[in-house]
């Protein structure tokens, strides 16, 4: 009895900030520059560990970041094992009606890569007669065999996207498609690597999904996502690990009206104050 009356005296007492539970979340821990190994072990770092350990902290609550595989993650959230994704999740139709979002910190989009002194790529045409490099399973590979049986090159299949890119330096094919925050990150990482066309057409936004019935987590998600907009936090992450600073126009430093992603199933248009600490 004593033992249950010190308990509910500590409830009572600590504001319920305090004594919440971490946010626990997972990630694709082998997706670098967003989650990867720390040189010499010892956990996980990258752009999404940074991004969400500090949300997380103006939200003040702890945070319990897993690595997984992304295949995981979603069932892993609806099965109540998260409360929401940290790893970058393309924000589509489908997702948004099974899914509340925030609005997006990153723009996605297919990028090519080059060796330094290649011919840049204006178009698809610019392909024709060569090859292309890309990771196994993803939507570059689709993309780029539905392209290549149109114009005429061959693609080339690997395993990981290092592998692609290893293709690219070696001369074994002429560019390797995948998405553009990886693709610029190895170029700021190898200088015969260059960043080279970007699809305009395949932009989406990534997003922070959580479930239908996390709305008010869903919202002071977002509102520390949008602080860190305002303050230039999410940029200068942006800088540090894809080694460009974003545009004045990318989602990094742009907020956009109401919770979530414009556009999109399950969007609240509602205006709302932003206030930040």
């Amino acid at each position: 009895m004593i033992l249950r009356r010190i308990a509910l005296a500590v409830a009572l007492t600590f504001p319920l900030a305090a004594i919440a539970q971490p946010l626990r979340t997972g990630v694709d821990g082998t997706f670098a520059p967003h989650a990867m190994p720390k040189l010499g072990g010892g956990g996980i770092e990258g752009f999404q560990i940074d991004l969400f350990t500090e949300a997380a902290r103006r939200m003040k609550r702890e945070i319990t970041i897993e690595s997984t595989s992304f295949s995981g993650l979603i069932p892993g959230l609806m099965s109540g094992r998260y409360d929401f994704i940290a790893a970058p999740t393309t924000v589509t139709k489908e997702r948004a009606e099974n899914m509340l979002f925030t609005s997006g910190y990153l723009w996605t989009a297919f990028q090519f890569g080059i060796k330094k002194g290649a011919a840049p790529i204006k178009s698809w045409e610019d392909l024709k007669g060569k090859a292309v490099s890309v990771n196994k399973g993803t939507p570059y590979e689709t993309l780029s065999k539905q392209m290549g049986e149109k114009i005429g090159f061959t693609v080339q299949v690997y395993d990981t996207q290092p592998d692609a890119t290893q293709a690219v330096l070696s001369g074994r094919a002429y560019a390797t498609l995948g998405g553009n925050t990886v693709i610029k990150y190895t170029a700021s990482k190898n200088p015969q690597f260059v960043a080279d066309l970007v699809l305009t057409e395949s932009k989406a936004h990534w997003a922070a999904p959580f479930r239908k019935d996390s709305v008010a987590l869903r919202n002071q998600m977002q509102d520390a996502l949008d602080c860190m907009k305002k303050d230039g936090t999410i940029a200068k992450l942006s800088e540090k690990w894809f080694g460009a600073a974003p545009a004045a126009d990318d989602l990094e430093n742009t907020i956009t009206p109401g919770y979530g992603v414009p556009g999109m199933p399950s969007y609240d248009p509602t205006p709302h104050a932003l206030t930040c600490g």
